[in-house]
């Protein structure tokens, strides 16, 4: 039975974390719905749905919904086969009633397959985007639109190309802005004063700071001035006509193009798998270690994408940056996803102007200290120490992640962590132990609970490099399965080669279902057949003459 929340139990925090994702997450809602091709009220829409619809159906404490950058290649695609938003919409009502469904047929639990070092090599890639991503910004270089998470550059350029361009292109008054901030959210982090001013985020106050600081640039006609297109940018409704235009309905009418399917199943399992991930980095980054029960999730994104369609609205995932932004602010529970959405809806409706004023080097500022925190040193430290069957995955997935997109980078990161598991299953499959005695060498081999096919090569190695003279343990006394061709390996080693070259061998633990004996120290029953097979190897590797066989 699934334990009742209550929203306002910690509401102090989750109100000041709430307004800081907001701030977050406006003008990346605006970026992505600029950067589909989509009307600019569409995103807000979905980060509205996300936030309140979303918020309040899901079971993460920490996660936030909104329109994602993982979508937008297959939205402007999309819009511009269709020709038309509506039929558009329709396809994101589809993918919402896949999700539902996916939710009730429990598609949810493959989230628990996701290896750990993958997951936070994807937090830590994600981190190195947010911040090569927004140092333009607080540089003043707004060329890139806001929640582009992309490495190649639409001109042919990448990310870190990019990064010098900046250099051509940097804005005074945005750095002294960028820089007061970085002041304000560091000081806010660790002056003992100020950490008591829990209720006020110093992400907000940031931004207030910001707001002044560039009005008092242009009323004084300054040339540290931020001009327009370098704060953010929210349509400014004029009045109740305005509004309306902005909920288009889903035309359904087109529900039997069958592009609209296909384009409405591969919304559904694009967002479901982006879902999936984030809810599962969310769940590590929870101080109070609580789960997420995946199954929910999906069906709370299903009706959220359904009732986001209804009004116009971009689909929408779960996303890693306000996630990372609402759990770095302090979140104690989904209240403060469910605020953020809220700010959104009423900021929108009444304040578009004065939201219009904020710097987006401020909030470049903010999500900078975010990526950094997703991607410190410590984490690479972790792993390192963990060896590199934990370390390669992790800095596989992280390179990957920020070279191609998310998916990609998780889906590499997942098979390489695959290729190590089987590896690392191939040596354990036997302890190998080798004992002085007076006798000569005593060789253990202890076989693992399973034995499979895998193995084979491992162990048909080791029997080969065991010296002439020895004496040999195969135990298989805790051993549950053993492969026919591991087995048929055991036999053939016993039967030819421990003869030939005088090796003892003692079988323990073996069951008759093996068809392997039980045997004491091996006295190697000989038999005239075993001579003439010895003495026909003997002849062909012209050991012996044919007089002598």
């Amino acid at each position: 039975m699934t334990k009742k929340i209550n929203l306002f139990a910690n509401l102090k925090s989750d109100f000041a974390s709430g307004l800081v994702v907001f701030l977050v997450a406006l003008p990346l809602c605006l970026g992505i719905a600029m950067a589909s091709g989509a009307p600019l009220f569409s995103g807000i829409i979905a980060g509205v749905v996300g936030g309140v619809v979303v918020g309040y159906l899901s079971q993460s404490h920490i996660s936030v919904s909104g329109p994602a950058a993982g979508l937008t290649a297959i939205i402007l695609t999309a819009i511009t086969d269709f020709g038309a938003f509506d039929v558009f919409l329709l396809s994101v009502f589809i993918a919402g009633l896949i999700q539902l469904a996916l939710g009730f047929l429990k598609a949810g639990s493959i989230s628990n397959y996701f290896p750990t070092n993958v997951i936070e090599g994807m937090l830590a890639g994600i981190g190195i985007i947010i911040i090569l991503k927004q140092l333009p910004h607080a540089f003043g270089y707004d060329a890139d639109f806001e929640g582009d998470q992309a490495f190649i550059q639409n001109d042919g350029s990448n990310s870190f190309s990019f990064l010098f361009d900046v250099v051509n292109h940097i804005h005074l008054g945005a750095v002294v802005i960028s820089a007061i901030s970085l002041v304000i959210l560091l000081a806010w982090d660790r002056v003992a004063f100020l950490k008591r001013l829990k209720l006020v985020p110093g992400a907000l106050v940031a931004v207030i700071a910001g707001v002044v600081l560039n009005e008092v640039f242009v009323s004084s006609g300054s040339s540290l001035a931020i001009a327009k297109e370098h704060l953010v940018s929210l349509p400014v409704p004029k009045s109740f006509d305005d509004f309306k235009s902005i909920l288009i309905l889903p035309n359904f009418s087109a529900v039997t193009n069958p592009q609209v399917w296909v384009v409405a199943v591969t919304i559904a399992i694009v967002a479901s798998i982006e879902t999936l991930l984030c809810i599962e980095a969310s769940d590590r980054m929870d101080v109070q270690k609580r789960y997420t029960d995946t199954n929910v999730e999906l069906r709370a994104q299903g009706i959220g994408n359904m009732i986001s369609s209804l009004l116009g609205g971009l689909p929408m995932t779960s996303v890693v940056v306000r996630s990372s932004a609402n759990n770095n602010a302090g979140a104690k529970s989904k209240m403060s996803t469910i605020i953020h959405g809220l700010f959104l809806l009423i900021s929108v409706l009444s304040i578009p102007t004065i939201l219009n004023k904020i710097p987006l080097a401020t909030l470049a500022t903010v999500l900078i200290l975010v990526g950094y925190k997703l991607a410190k040193p410590a984490t690479f430290m972790h792993f390192w120490e963990k060896g590199k069957y934990q370390f390669v995955p992790f800095i596989a997935t992280l390179v990957f992640v920020v070279a191609t997109d998310l998916l990609k980078g998780v889906a590499l990161g997942i098979i390489i962590s695959i290729i190590f598991v089987l590896r690392g299953n191939l040596k354990r499959a036997y302890i190998f132990k080798k004992e002085e005695y007076e006798d000569g060498d005593i060789i253990h081999i202890d076989l693992a609970q399973e034995v499979s096919f895998l193995n084979k090569a491992a162990i048909k190695q080791t029997l080969s490099e065991i010296p002439e003279n020895s004496k040999v343990v195969i135990n298989a006394h805790d051993t549950e399965y053993i492969a026919h061709d591991v087995l048929d390996l055991i036999r053939e080693f016993k039967e030819t080669r421990a003869i030939d070259e005088n090796i003892k061998v003692k079988l323990k633990g073996f069951k008759e279902a093996y068809e392997l004996e039980n045997t004491p120290e091996n006295n190697n029953h000989v038999t005239i057949e075993h001579y003439y097979d010895v003495a026909k190897r003997a002849l062909v590797k012209k050991e012996i003459s044919k007089e002598q066989f």
